[in-house]
């Protein structure tokens, strides 16, 4: 049973991955700086592009009044087994901080109890909901979890495709300008 209900979700994230790519190849491109591919999503060195996205608690948060400040931008689902063991070294690096830098996770299945999985693992970052699956193709999130490392002047710097442990997270944002 796990191994029909496994081959359905990678058939699912195949089929969103080649309609999300497919889409992409029909759209112009406007803004080359900010949605430049490459064969793996967003270049480095482009600006990050801008998003509004609400919290778990119903807060706004955009992007672009993030500037001055060092972002670790990380995309996840519930379901995903990387991305549930990373949590937990998030909510470390959160908690390590300080104020210069900020942890947004990107979560991208909110149809499922994402307050229930946060409360059960004792997340305090913001969560935030991309309910109509806009940030994620902006970003071109092929797979999860990604993290994208966005300086304080707006541009990515880093981009890590995997689960990520705290010493990692420590060294991706000790990099950030």
């Amino acid at each position: 049973m796990k191994k029909v209900i496994a081959a359905i979700v990678l058939i699912s994230l195949l089929t969103v991955a080649i309609v999300q790519a497919m889409e992409k190849k029909n759209e112009p491109q406007n803004n080359e700086q900010t949605t430049t591919p490459t064969a793996n999503g967003l270049k480095i060195g482009a600006k990050a592009p801008d998003f509004e996205l609400k919290t778990l608690t119903g807060e706004t948060v955009k992007l672009s009044s993030l500037k001055g400040k060092k972002v670790m931008l990380n995309f996840w689902a519930t379901w995903c087994p990387p991305c549930k063991a990373e949590m937990p070294e998030m909510e470390k690096f959160y908690q390590s901080a300080g104020k210069d830098i900020v942890i947004l996770a990107v979560n991208i299945d909110p149809q499922n109890d994402v307050k229930g999985f946060a409360d059960k693992n004792g997340i305090t970052f913001p969560i935030l909901l991309d309910e109509k699956d806009h940030v994620n193709q902006v970003y071109q999130i092929l797979s999860i979890p990604t993290t994208y490392f966005i300086d304080s002047n707006g541009t990515i710097q880093n981009k890590f495709t995997g689960g990520m442990n705290l010493d990692m997270m420590k060294k991706y944002t000790s990099e950030l300008k």
